[in-house]
């Protein structure tokens, strides 16, 4: 069984409980889109995930060895489409849309930036479509690593209507997957992990999957993989040119397992970098 796989088994028990509502959803204006930051999942992470975090970083960043994490959705709406980016385990994802009026047979379009369980567990069940006529785009990278493992079987019920594409790479000139809608090589947590970019009267943000997994430790000190990582070397490697970019471009940032509202600017810090949520 591939490196990676259980990540989905650390937030499984996880639940959304004891918040308000407007705590589980987080919107925001990105020229003509409007993008709503949903959380299926939050709850304690263990240090234990972190790779080369002694005890003295751990103190530093992360007294008690503790953190809190989520597992979040991105739903996009602009006035010609609506697009879904990654589907949680499944969980509360469809909740959170109807609360913005938004069904799942609304959706055109899910993208999803890699086949772990807790990004593509709101696929389908028992073997039927929950998005009954939306398309599906996946890294062919991404698509070709997973093919003879049992997660792909997630992908089975979209049939034909599985869309696979090379991403670009971070700098270079873009195509659109959809208007408005660009994919990243992110390569590293899987051999196909893409993030996404999305554009509009020249406003970005960069949706990054799960280029970082704990947050307090991974700005300051990008260099910390975690045992998730199919290649934690190569994970690093993009997070550092990734965070790079975003911080020199300005260009707002949000994530699978940054916590609430999970998107904002990244500036530098020292040898490292700082969040600056949202508000």
């Amino acid at each position: 069984m591939k490196q990676g796989i259980f990540w989905g088994l650390l937030f499984g028990s996880m639940a959304v409980q004891g918040f308000a509502q407007e705590e589980l959803i987080f919107s925001y204006k990105v020229g003509r889109f409007e993008v709503h930051m949903l959380v299926e999942n939050r709850g304690p992470g263990r240090s234990s995930i972190l790779i080369g975090a002694d005890a003295a970083l751990l103190q530093q960043y992360l007294p008690g060895g503790n953190f809190q994490s989520e597992v979040n959705t991105f739903l996009i709406r602009s006035p010609e489409r609506t697009i879904v980016v990654d589907t949680g385990f499944g969980t509360t994802i469809f909740d959170s849309m109807n609360r913005l009026g938004v069904s799942p047979a609304d959706v055109d379009a899910v993208l999803i930036t890699h086949m772990h369980g807790d990004h593509i567990g709101g696929l389908q069940k028992d073997g039927r479509a929950l998005f009954p006529r939306a398309l599906v785009y996946l890294a062919r990278q991404e698509r070709e690593y997973w093919a003879n493992q049992s997660v792909a079987s997630s992908l089975a019920p979209y049939r034909d209507r599985i869309r696979t594409f090379v991403p670009g790479e971070l700098g270079s000139r873009l195509e659109e997957l959809l208007p408005g809608i660009s994919a990243i090589a992110a390569f590293g947590h899987t051999p196909g992990h893409t993030a996404f970019l999305v554009s509009s009267e020249n406003q970005s943000l960069l949706i990054w999957g799960d280029l970082m997994h704990v947050m307090d430790i991974q700005f300051p000190r990008p260099d910390i993989s975690v045992t998730y990582d199919v290649d934690p070397v190569a994970a690093a490697d993009i997070r550092k040119k990734i965070l790079a970019y975003v911080a020199a471009n300005n260009i707002p940032i949000a994530g699978m397992h940054l916590i609430y509202p999970a998107l904002g600017t990244v500036s530098a810090q020292g040898s490292g970098y700082r969040f600056n949520a949202a508000r």
